[in-house]
């Protein structure tokens, strides 16, 4: 009884209470785990570039963009479990919140088995299409071969953190993240400049910290109780837990594989302006993402906060939770993102001595993270709308509104001679921002009438998003 009991303190009711001091109390280990693991992915490429050469950074550093895009869709699909695992909490569901730890589990696997052998086996002829330079070529293979070699660890991480997220658990994943962290540091150091590993070793340092983050959170998973258990003999795919996962968790990963897909068209149209523009532009991205984090923490709370009051009936707490996360990130995005302007000239040299380098990233600054606030308030009026079952909506709105209108204005606006500049280029991010946020807006008040309407009527199916039904209307207006 003393042991439920403590396992019971990391768990959290969404459902009562005050939502911003809850949400703020959620929010903040996952702020630090999200600032933890950028510092240690800076750290990677610290070492690897003072101790092995120029060389094998560009390996490293140039391997992000494709590794973001091929594990998007399944970290995509463990948004969908934490969405239902929060809904079955909410409503005190533990047979069906189990079915749902099961099969999300047993889909990590298996989708970081096919991303290791999909990522072993394809990586230099992928790097091939990206046009890898031969010098980087074969090690930027080496290192991506062995980096998802630890993808199964990595999967299980992810699924594993979410359906803690989904429970209000951030604090255990952040100490485990905190654990792996400095191992691959400790690592990092040994292989690199003891071992002679060069991006080898920065590759292996990285699957023993994801082995290490899967097994502490396997453990925990295992050590709990109630319908949140893990137990490694129920390993099974429910039919219905799957196909409820794959409907809100698909969308979510095909979102963010043609985010990416967007932002390398976008990347195209600043490497045009030559080499200082684009090492501004990267040290002033690299920078922002601390801010993009922190806001992206108050993302994933109202996915949980949401989740469970919609499996407790409370639509009308819904609103509270949107109002609290965009309270948030309006705050984190206008003080850190300007604060992160006044002081962009110190933090950019960190990244280079340069004056055309540093100046280069100010202007992506004074205009970008000046405005990442409304970036953040569109990712919560997201984390909403799927907290409460719709997930192909979003996605839609999401990618016409940031991506096609953006790959729009390049191939249109960018194009005249006056406006071909990299201002026209930044600009398009607050522009589309503003667009896209009003339309989930729109979205998220026709989203709530429909449940309240159906709330008043309960013989109306439970089917946030039908096959057939207002939907495809809802989003042309």
């Amino acid at each position: 009884m003393e042991k439920e009991e403590k396992v019971k303190t990391y768990e959290m009711d969404m459902c009562t209470g005050v939502v911003w001091k809850k949400m703020l109390v959620f929010a903040f280990p996952l702020v630090c785990s999200n600032v933890l693991q950028l510092l240690f992915n800076a750290a990677d490429i610290v070492v690897v570039g003072r101790f092995a050469g120029d060389n094998s950074l560009a390996a490293v550093g140039s391997n992000s963009s494709l590794i973001h895009l091929l594990t998007n869709l399944f970290v995509g699909l463990s948004v969908g479990a934490n969405v239902l695992a929060a809904r079955s909490f909410g409503s005190h569901d533990d047979k069906t919140l189990s079915e749902i730890v099961h099969t999300a589990m047993l889909m990590s696997i298996v989708s970081g088995l096919f991303l290791a052998l999909a990522g072993s086996l394809g990586a230099r002829q992928v790097l091939m299409w990206m046009k890898t330079p031969d010098e980087v070529l074969g090690l930027a293979a080496l290192y991506l071969r062995i980096y998802f070699l630890g993808m199964p660890a990595t999967m299980i991480y992810n699924f594993g953190s979410a359906l803690l997220r989904a429970v209000g658990d951030t604090k255990r994943p952040l100490n485990y993240l905190t654990v792996a962290g400095v191992v691959n540091v400790v690592l990092n150091l040994f292989f690199v400049i003891v071992m002679h590993l060069d991006v080898a070793g920065v590759a292996i340092a990285t699957v023993v910290s994801q082995c290490i983050s899967a097994f502490l959170v396997m453990r925990c998973l295992m050590r709990e109780s109630g319908g949140i258990r893990l137990d490694l003999k129920l390993l099974h795919i429910y039919k219905n837990s799957f196909l409820q996962i794959i409907k809100i968790g698909l969308p979510a990963g095909f979102q963010g594989i043609l985010f990416s897909i967007s932002n390398v068209v976008i990347q195209s149209s600043v490497n045009t302006f030559g080499e200082v523009v684009m090492a501004g532009n990267s040290a002033a991205n690299n920078i922002e993402n601390f801010v993009y984090f922190a806001m992206n923490a108050f993302y994933q709370a109202s996915i949980s906060f949401t989740g469970q009051n919609y499996g407790a009936g409370q639509y009308k707490r819904i609103y509270r939770i949107l109002l609290a996360s965009q309270a948030f990130v309006v705050i984190l995005g206008v003080v850190f993102g300007n604060l992160v302007y006044l002081c962009g000239t110190p933090l950019l040299q960190i990244y280079s001595k340069s004056p055309a380098v540093i100046a280069a990233g100010l202007d992506r600054m004074k205009i970008i993270a000046r405005t990442y606030a409304l970036g953040g308030m569109m990712d919560v009026m997201v984390g909403c709308l799927r907290g409460i079952g719709y997930s192909i909506m979003p996605m839609i709105v999401s990618l016409v509104g940031s991506c096609l209108l953006r790959l729009v204005w390049i191939s249109t606006v960018f194009q005249i001679p006056q406006y071909h500049t990299i201002e026209t280029v930044y600009i398009s991010y607050p522009i589309t921002w503003i667009i896209t946020l009003t339309a989930h807006i729109l979205c998220f008040l026709w989203a709530m009438h429909r449940l309240e309407r159906r709330a008043a009527q309960p013989d109306e199916p439970d089917d946030p998003e039908p096959p057939e039904g207002p939907e495809v209307p809802a989003i042309d207006s």
